[in-house]
């Protein structure tokens, strides 16, 4: 069996249990065994067979069974173990994957109990190290190498290990709850969990991240956090036989923390699909533009200024910032940054070659000053103040401070030292935290909601940079709508975290999922205005102008005489031609706007729309003597002044328009204007402008079709219409 094969059978073994149809399921997974090499799980297979034979025949007779819908749940339950189980056992077989060959080669007598006194042994021997010779940087080195080797191990133990048996979980909760193993060994220890029931569910090792979730270290408790909610993604439908994740959920939403946290992760999960487009961006328009203005700045000194001592800040530099457009571009990046966004993956995309980040297990690991790579680091810096920068600041991932660390290797001492020296006093570098710390007011107070994200951007450079990522699937580039599971219902489907993730959506552009979101909370509720305001504008970036229309009178029913919705009712109804409609919004707005120059030439469209010319031309004649797009004006005068004989006036404004940049429908116009002046030869010749403007003659022929009523209008003959299109 090739690994195509083995996959496609396990998947639709377990569609069928979802879709509860377990005859044909029992079946397939029978078939899925054949070869007869698996006899354990086949023999499994047969006790399930039997007892849904003997449940079914109960059914049948109407014999009377309280325990059946529980039987029935297990044997759903057992069928999908024995699937998984099998997949795991026939791909060792055939898959080149990491995950199989390592499983294949991790040997009986590694286990969590002996891994966890290696890691618990490490923070006393290197104190008792430091205490007695801390000159022997090689033994030093030699326990941060063993401790390493160490954590790794223990990453591909439990990682690979498809199925915890009840000894394999007391070893885990006694690593979860051991006060020994340092810390960033335990958030190691979650990842690898996660991953292992990313390859294969497992029910203990799901629960032992809710216990993980309980934890005091919120480096741990986010991390499982994260867990539990990619493995709810991945498993919804099957997640809902089990009454034990059922109760652990329904436990944890008794506390108002757990479903604002999850929601907060929710929308970070959903702001990872938006890595790429911001990484694109930075990569070919804000870096570039910033650099490009960078090199623009010229900044201002006054020489003049009798007080030497005086240290006010030239307000020519704001000035400056925001004619390069340097402002913009540093607000910009500052607010995806503040909201979560991953904003370094274009930077630090092409710094994962280093040989740290071919082991799997480093890039979940925390950035730690005592691993044997960063001390190498250290040694080089003139009082380790870069790496206590990097070790500090909340920006940066882990994966990325362990990038910038490497980097450090690479650019000669005596620049590294130009770059440590203004902050090589004491006093500088309390000076240089305060700042730091000015910068990140918000975080003593969302530790939580900073760690999950850095969190999330090491998952994401895994997912995305790994070197051989593409064995593992990559759920954060998957579309992940957690709130629609049953299983979550109960926790986030709540008006106050559905406002949240709508709000997301429509901040981002997505119409149709904010539209989705803000009719669940209507339903719920009952709405409010700014509710079906928004539905409304969903509606009218989507085009559904009649949907937009209902919505935002909803919205004037709730708050009447709201300038805002009226001036997009008036669009709407403008946009599917209903003008009287709108004309009606239109003059709302105008008894507060008078001096929009925008709703003028609005009003007299709608007017021009009712072939009430004359009460046009007045609101386009306002339009053109305010400071707006004069060539808009002068078109709309030009073409009101033609269908109603004035012809003088019309030629007129065509004639300025043919002197700037006149397009296709100028050209067009101004041949009409001229054919019923009499001026054929004119015509003749703005006519075949036009046609130049066009890709080809049908394209001009269909443009001055539509025209043709309001020609024959102006008194030219029907006959002579096709006499002049064969002049052309």
């Amino acid at each position: 069996m090739n690994e195509t094969y083995i996959n496609e059978q396990h998947q639709k073994i377990i569609d069928l249990v979802n879709q509860k149809r377990l005859k044909e399921a029992l079946a397939l997974l029978e078939r899925f065994l054949s070869d007869g090499i698996l006899w354990d799980l086949y023999n499994q297979l047969e006790q399930i067979r039997t007892s849904y034979n003997y449940m079914l025949q109960y059914m049948r007779l109407n014999v009377p069974d309280p325990d059946r819908k529980k039987l029935y749940r297990k044997l759903l339950i057992d069928t999908m173990e024995i699937a998984d189980r099998t997949r795991v056992e026939r791909m060792s077989l055939s898959s080149t994957y990491l995950y199989y060959s390592t499983k294949n080669h991790i040997t009986h007598s590694h286990t969590i109990k002996h891994t966890s006194a290696e890691l618990e042994s490490y923070t006393e021997n290197l104190a008792v190290a430091n205490l007695y010779n801390s000159a022997d940087t090689e033994n030093l080195n030699e326990i941060r190498l063993k401790h390493e080797e160490a954590y790794h191990t223990l990453f591909l133990i439990v990682w690979t290990n498809s199925a915890w048996n009840l000894q394999e979980e007391n070893e885990a909760n006694e690593l979860l709850h051991s006060l020994l193993i340092p810390l960033n060994d335990v958030c190691l220890f979650i990842s690898a969990v996660t991953f292992s029931l990313i390859e294969c569910f497992d029910l203990r090792k799901f629960l032992y991240l809710f216990d993980a979730y309980n934890h005091n270290a919120v480096e741990i408790n986010q991390r499982a956090l994260i867990g539990i909610a990619l493995i709810i993604h991945l498993y919804a439908e099957r997640l809902s036989l089990y009454p034990e994740i059922t109760e652990r959920l329904a436990c944890l939403n008794e506390n108002d923390s757990f479903g604002k946290e999850l929601n907060y992760l929710y929308i970070q999960l959903l702001l990872c699909r938006e890595t790429e487009k911001i990484e694109k961006r930075m990569r070919e328009e804000i870096i570039p533009e910033m650099m490009r203005n960078v090199k623009n700045l010229q900044f201002k000194s006054d020489f003049e200024e009798p007080d030497e001592e005086k240290e006010d800040h030239n307000p020519d530099w704001k000035n400056i910032l925001k004619q390069t457009g340097l402002d913009e571009r540093m607000r910009e990046i500052n607010d995806l940054q503040m909201e979560g966004a991953d904003v370094h993956m274009a930077t630090f995309s092409t710094l994962k070659t280093y040989p740290f980040f071919k082991n799997i297990s480093n890039w979940f690991y925390p950035f730690d000053k005592q691993h044997s790579e960063v001390v190498k680091e250290i040694k080089t810096q003139k009082n380790h103040i870069i790496t206590d920068i990097i070790f500090q600041t909340a920006f940066f991932c882990d994966s990325d401070k362990y990038s910038i660390c490497f980097t450090m290797k690479n650019i000669p001492p005596e620049q590294r030292e130009a770059m440590t020296d203004p902050l090589s006093d004491e006093q500088d570098i309390d000076e240089f935290n305060k700042k730091r710390d000015a910068l990140i007011p918000e975080e003593r107070t969302k530790l939580s909601e900073s760690i999950s994200s850095r969190y999330l951007h090491n998952l994401y450079r895994f997912f995305k940079l790994y070197p051989r990522r593409h064995e593992f699937r990559d759920i954060l580039g998957e579309s992940i709508e957690l709130h629609k599971y049953s299983l979550l219902a109960n926790i986030l489907n709540k008006p106050e975290f559905l406002l949240k993730i709508g709000d997301y959506y429509f901040r981002k552009g997505y119409s149709i999922k904010a539209t989705e979101i803000y009719t669940d909370i209507i339903i719920q509720t009952g709405g409010n205005a700014e509710l079906f305001q928004k539905i409304g504008y969903c509606e009218q970036k989507k085009k559904e102008y009649a949907r937009a229309i209902d919505a935002y009178l909803k919205a004037d029913m709730l708050q009447s005489e709201n300038l805002w919705t009226n001036r997009r009712l008036a669009s709407c109804y403008r946009m599917i031609k209903s003008y009287e409609k709108a004309l009606k919004y239109y003059h709302k707005v105008e008894m507060l706007q008078q001096d929009d120059p925008n709703l003028v030439f609005y009003i007299g469209s709608c007017y021009a729309g009712l072939e009430q010319y004359n009460e046009a031309l007045n609101y386009f004649y306002k339009f053109e003597l305010s400071d707006s797009d004069h060539l808009k004006a002068w078109r709309a005068i030009g073409w009101c002044s033609f269908v109603i004989g004035k012809n003088g006036q019309a030629e007129k404004y065509y004639n300025k328009l043919l002197e700037k940049k006149p397009i296709l429908l100028d050209f067009l116009n101004a041949g009409h204007v001229a054919w019923s002046m009499k001026q054929t030869k004119k015509a003749v010749e703005l006519y075949s402008k036009a046609i130049e403007q066009c890709e080809n003659k049908k394209e001009f022929l269909e443009w001055f079709a539509k025209d043709k009523p309001v020609l024959i209008k102006q008194g030219i003959d029907e006959d002579e219409i096709g006499l002049m299109l064969d002049l052309l």
